[in-house]
C-alpha cells in the first residue's frame, strides 16, 4: 500500500541516491540530478552522446541504489516489437497460449542506440512510454511501477539509423548529455576500476514504495505566481520564435512543470524558484522545438534557441530584487561586531556588483541580515571589503553556522572608506 512520504524526505533520498550513484560514476553529479527529476516526475530520458560516456553504467548504478529491476535492449535494425513488448507462444503440455513478456517490462530499462531501430519497432514504446502497459494481441498488460524508460542514441553516426519522429521526442521528459569528464575526474576513474568493479557493491537505498510516495510528494511544491508566470512566458516564447515551426505543447509545459517542482524538492525546498525552470528548460524543451529549414542551415539548434529566449526572458527575482532595492529605507547597519568584516585600507576599491546583491564596508541592510542568510546559513560568496572573495581577503572572519545575532549598534570608527 502507497504511504505519504513528507516533502522533506525527498532530500535525503536523493542524497543517497547521488551518494550511492557516485561510489561507481566520477562526477556528473548533473546527470544524477537530472535522472531523479525524471524519475520522481514519473518521466523519460533521452540520453544523447558518443558511445563510451558511462551511459549504461549509470543507469544500471541507478537501478542498483533503488533496488528496481533493470532490463537493456540493444537497437539493432532487425529488431521487432514483439522482441521488445513479449510474445505468445503455444504451450504444448498446457495446450494454450502463453505470454512470454519482453524486457519493457522492468522498472528501469535502458534501450540502448534506439535510433538503429526501425520506426515499426521504435512505435512500440509508444503506448508503454505514455500510459504504462502493453496491448498485446489484444490483451492489455501493466507495466510495474515505477517505470523510467533511458533511450540512447549516438548524434555523430547517422549511417544506418532512423531519427526519432517528433511524436516519439515528445513522450521523453528530458534530453541530457553526459559529456567527457574533467582531466581530474578521467584519473579518478582510471584509479577507481584499476582492480575492482564497483557496481557490483552497490547496496539499495530505496524501494519501489518509497519512489511512488515520493512522486506525489514532490506536488506538494508551492508555486508563486510570477514563477508561474515566468514558466508560461518561456514555452510561449517558443511558438513565437522565428527560427521555430512547431514549438513547445502544452504537454511540455506540463513536464516542465513538474520537472521544476521534482527539482526544487531534491534540494530540500518546499517551492520552486526562478532557477528551477530555468536550469531545465533547455532539457525539457529544446528537443521538442521543430526548427525552420533556413535556422537548421544558419546551424541553429534546440539548444541555442532555448539559450536565446531564456536571456530575453526576464526572471521574476530580478524584478523582484530590482523593487526590493528601491524601495529599501537607509536602516542602520544590523550586524554584529563580530561578523563585520574588517575594515579596508585607504584607497581600496570598493565591491564590486555580482549575480546577488552587491556588499557594502560594514553591515549594509540586504534583504537577509548580512552575513547571516535565513535559517542560519551564511550568505552566498560574501565578498571582503576590497572586493575580493573571503578565502583570499587576508584575516577574514569566518562566517557563523548559528543563527544570526541580534543587530548591534554600528562602530563608529574604522568603518572603512565607506562614505568618506
Amino acid at each position: 500500500m502507497q504511504t505519504t512520504m513528507p516533502l522533506t524526505a525527498v532530500r535525503s533520498f536523493a542524497d543517497a541516491v547521488r551518494a550511492t550513484v557516485g561510489r561507481v560514476i566520477v562526477g556528473k553529479e548533473n546527470v544524477t540530478d537530472l535522472l531523479l527529476v525524471a524519475l520522481l516526475s514519473d518521466g523519460h530520458v533521452l540520453l544523447e552522446d558518443t558511445p563510451g560516456m558511462g551511459k549504461t553504467v549509470l543507469a544500471k548504478s541507478l537501478a542498483r541504489a533503488l533496488d528496481a529491476t533493470f532490463q537493456r535492449i540493444q537497437g539493432t535494425p532487425d529488431l521487432l516489437p514483439g522482441d521488445v513488448t513479449g510474445v505468445s507462444y503455444f504451450d504444448q503440455r498446457r495446450g494454450d497460449f502463453v505470454f512470454r513478456p519482453g524486457p519493457i517490462f522492468g522498472q528501469i530499462v535502458l534501450f540502448d542506440e534506439i535510433n538503429r531501430t526501425t520506426p515499426r519497432t521504435q512505435s512500440a514504446l509508444l503506448e508503454a512510454m505514455a500510459e504504462r502497459q502493453v496491448t498485446v494481441d489484444r490483451e492489455t498488460l501493466p507495466l510495474p511501477r515505477p517505470f523510467l524508460t533511458l533511450a540512447t542514441q549516438n548524434p555523430i553516426e547517422l549511417d544506418g539509423t532512423f531519427p526519432l519522429p517528433e511524436a516519439q521526442l515528445d513522450r521523453f521528459l528530458l534530453r541530457v548529455r553526459v559529456g567527457y569528464p574533467s582531466e581530474a575526474e578521467e584519473l579518478s576513474i582510471l584509479h577507481r576500476f584499476k582492480t575492482d568493479e564497483p557496481l557490483a557493491d552497490l547496496k539499495p537505498v530505496a524501494s519501489a514504495d518509497d519512489v511512488l510516495a515520493m512522486q506525489q510528494a514532490i506536488r506538494q511544491a508551492r508555486w508563486q505566481p510570477d514563477v508561474e508566470t515566468y514558466l508560461l512566458a518561456i514555452v510561449r516564447a517558443t511558438r513565437a520564435n522565428p527560427a521555430v515551426t512547431i514549438g513547445a505543447s502544452p504537454r511540455a509545459a506540463l513536464a516542465l512543470y513538474r520537472a521544476a517542482e521534482a527539482h526544487a524538492a531534491i534540494q530540500g525546498r518546499d517551492y520552486v524558484e526562478p532557477d528551477d525552470v530555468k536550469l531545465l528548460a533547455a532539457p525539457a524543451l529544446a528537443h521538442r522545438l521543430l526548427l525552420t529549414t533556413r535556422a537548421r542551415l544558419a546551424g541553429q539548434t534546440g539548444d541555442s534557441v532555448m539559450a536565446e529566449i531564456l536571456k530575453a526572458t526576464p526572471t521574476p527575482v530580478e524584478a523582484l530584487q530590482a523593487a526590493r532595492s528601491a524601495q529599501m529605507p537607509q536602516a542602520p547597519q544590523p550586524a554584529a561586531p563580530q561578523f563585520a568584516p574588517p575594515s579596508a585600507p585607504m584607497g581600496a576599491p570598493a565591491p564590486q556588483p555580482y549575480p546577488y546583491p552587491p556588499m557594502a564596508l560594514g553591515a549594509q541592510p540586504y534583504p537577509y541580515p548580512y552575513p547571516v542568510a535565513p535559517q542560519g546559513q551564511p550568505y552566498p560568496y560574501p565578498l571582503a571589503p576590497n572586493g575580493q572573495p573571503y578565502p583570499a581577503y587576508p584575516g577574514a572572519p569566518t562566517a557563523p553556522t548559528g543563527p544570526a545575532a541580534p543587530p548591534a549598534t554600528p562602530p563608529t570608527t574604522n568603518a572603512g572608506p565607506q562614505g568618506q
